[in-house]
């Protein structure tokens, strides 16, 4: 019967729990907790780490066990006399103290957002496909000491081949080894996991919440720590999603300001208009230009704060940019162009010289003008004496 059982309960096991159990319970909560993958819980990631250096130590479990807290800081073992939990932690998994372990390969997804969703937020789920490290055996393969070095790569994985081609002159050829499938240990069939088959991963689906914040950038990356496949020897790298913003058919973005084209008749561009604007986020804008207010074509004009929400400032807002583009009519009834001249600014009398020549204006096909340029830019003689891209010899008597 234990005295105390918080540091038990804080690694979620038994008081009668074996070893295994607690590395196995320890090497969970402190993946999960791992400041780098959670900055908010450290408090939490020290206590898993306290706890864990005192039950795997028998004599200090033993003294918990018997009194409690109490009794380890009478036996120097007290709050002042911990290890530093990155140092447990490093002597679990990598093996050593304060020795760094490479990480294993980060995983980029693409996720196409809309407009929309990087004005207004949005949070969308993601499926993975990865591996991880087999439960039962914890990634070994097969039972404990079964694994046994390849003899015939001596562990690497690799072996090399020399090739002769022709007498004197040969090639090494590096391949993965054929009796143990480039791995560089073997394990007897008898002795592998029956939860993966001696291949020390599992595949597993998990299902990734992807918050996309107000004001977010094309481009932009959002990483999950952590979350990449698993290898045996090696920290999981991390999973980024990275957004692709889909074109919108009627705004644009420019940083944190929004441009719109808008389309007036000329009528509306002289004598005023009212339009209805309908934001990313439903709301109906309604902008008014007065009479004798004259827009020219590709004028330009905003409304302040109503563009982009600033990235984790989201109630700043760029601007909403309007490009009007005039759109003139085809034709204009002779019998209304006397009350359109007067009501226009007057003509600039120009003096037309006696010998002018009078001439008609025709309209241009802006594809048969390409083509002409084509032509001319392939005529048959040039300037410099080539004839169809070919330089013409001259012949003399």
């Amino acid at each position: 019967m234990v005295k105390e059982t918080s540091y038990y309960d804080i690694l979620g096991v038994r008081p009668d729990c074996t070893t295994d159990e607690l590395k196995k319970a320890y090497r969970k909560l402190a993946l999960k907790y791992h400041p780098d993958k959670n900055p908010n819980e450290g408090e939490k990631f020290k206590l898993i780490s306290q706890a864990y250096e005192v039950l795997s130590n028998p004599e200090k479990r033993q003294v918990y066990d018997e009194g409690g807290e109490q009794a380890l800081k009478e036996n120097g073992g007290g709050h002042g006399g911990f290890t530093s939990p990155m140092d447990i932690f490093d002597m679990f998994f990598r093996g050593g103290r304060g020795r760094r372990e490479r990480r294993g390969k980060n995983v980029v997804h693409p996720l196409s957002v809309t407009l929309e969703e990087l004005y207004n937020g949005n949070v969308r789920k993601l499926k993975i496909d990865k591996n991880i490290i087999c439960d039962k055996c914890e990634g070994r393969g097969g039972k404990k000491g079964a694994t046994q070095t390849c003899s015939t790569c001596g562990g690497s994985g690799l072996v090399v081949e020399i090739q002769q081609f022709q007498p004197g002159i040969i090639h090494q050829v590096q391949r993965a080894c054929t009796d143990c499938n480039g791995e560089g240990e073997k394990i007897n069939p008898k002795d592998r996991c029956q939860g993966c088959k001696g291949k020390k991963l599992l595949p597993e689906k998990k299902i990734l919440e992807v918050q996309i914040e107000k004001g977010m950038n094309d481009g932009q990356k959002i990483v999950f720590s952590g979350e990449g496949n698993h290898e045996p020897g090696l920290e999981p790298g991390d999973v980024i999603v990275m957004l692709e913003e889909k074109e919108h058919p009627v705004f644009k973005r420019a940083g944190i300001d929004l441009v719109i084209q808008m389309e007036l008749q000329l009528v509306e561009a002289l004598c005023g208009f009212q339009k209805v604007i309908h934001t990313l986020d439903n709301r109906d804008l309604v902008i008014t230009c007065i009479p004798g207010e004259l827009i020219k074509h590709r004028d330009m004009k905003c409304i302040p704060n109503e563009g982009m929400p600033t990235h984790k400032s989201p109630f700043d807002k760029g601007r909403l940019i309007i490009l009007f583009l005039v759109k003139f009519p085809e034709t204009i009834p002779p019998e209304s162009i006397p009350l359109l001249e007067s009501a226009l600014p007057p003509r600039q009398e120009i003096m037309i010289p006696d010998d002018a020549e009078e001439r008609d204006l025709m309209d241009i096909n802006p594809e048969d003008n390409s083509r002409r340029r084509h032509r001319d830019s392939h005529s048959e003689y040039s300037d410099d004496g080539m004839s169809g891209g070919r330089r013409v010899q001259c012949t003399s008597q």
